[in-house]
């Protein structure tokens, strides 16, 4: 059974954030990186940080609480990020994914 992930992306501290969902939250934190959707939100306002993410048993679980946190007002989700990253840092630099090498082998 697969694990089902809500995360947030941020361009730096308190900066633009966004909201995904994912059931292969490495795979999809590398395409955030690379900008492999080059129009996408991610890609335009440069949101290369994973900031926060939560882990699931089921994608609806997973769906419910990703459109629950996409209403809630900006400072919610500057707490709820806070809380577990109090600094903001790239939660995924320690998952021994090396995007400099990826990205040069892109272009």
């Amino acid at each position: 059974m697969s694990k089902w992930y809500i995360y947030i992306m941020a361009n730096k501290f308190n900066g633009t954030i966004y909201i995904g969902i994912t059931d292969n939250i490495d795979e999809r934190v590398k395409e955030h990186k690379l900008k492999v959707n080059p129009n996408s939100f991610t890609a335009k306002y440069n949101c290369y940080k994973l900031v926060y993410f939560e882990e699931f048993e089921n994608s609806s679980e997973a769906i419910i609480r990703e459109k629950r946190l996409k209403k809630w007002k900006r400072d919610w989700k500057i707490n709820l990020i806070e809380n577990m990253n109090p600094s903001w840092m790239d939660i995924s630099i320690n998952w021994n994914m090396d995007f400099n090498r990826l990205r040069n082998e892109r272009q």
